[in-house]
């Protein structure tokens, strides 16, 4: 019983069995803390849920700026595309377009001044509202004309490759 394992050396002397003790004591204690802190629930989930939380917050940001960029590109490749149209327009329909826009504007001034002569006040409310509206969202209204026209641009020209 009193014999130690075989692959341990056996002491040659009471000083070195006291270090061997005293080696043994503190690698016991060691394993000791070890197999605590292996049975300390609460504190594994909450270094579990610690570095759970850091992860998402990393992977947050990490999709945060993705998505900024690729923001950003399709901001790019939307005003590329607005370019490239006006420059595939001949001037003569640029210029019909800035003379229809013209009068088009002149038309809703006259249409204007005869609505605010001849509808009544409750009426003429709801369309200050509407206006009021779409100037709040004029962003938002600038992305849906611009996606609008970029479809039409597209079928257009799918159109004249089938042919």
């Amino acid at each position: 019983m009193n014999q130690p394992p075989h692959d341990e050396p056996t002491a040659a002397g009471p000083e070195e069995l006291r270090e061997q003790v005293e080696q043994t004591r503190t690698e016991l204690g060691q394993t000791v803390e070890a197999l605590a802190a292996k049975t300390d629930i609460k504190a594994r989930t909450q270094e579990e849920a610690i570095h759970v939380k850091d992860q998402a917050a990393a992977k947050a940001g990490e999709l945060k700026d993705n998505a900024a960029l690729k923001a950003g590109q399709l901001k790019a490749k939307a005003a590329d595309l607005a370019h490239q149209a006006q420059d595939v327009l001949p001037d003569p329909v640029k210029d019909t377009a800035a003379k229809t826009t013209e009068q088009a504007r002149a038309k809703a001034a006259q249409a204007s001044q005869m609505w605010q002569e001849k509808a009544p006040e409750a009426v003429r409310k709801k369309p200050a509202q509407c206006t009021r509206l779409a100037r709040d969202n004029r962003k938002m209204l600038l992305a849906a004309a611009g996606g609008a026209a970029a479809v039409w641009l597209a079928c257009r020209n799918r159109k004249g490759r089938a042919t």
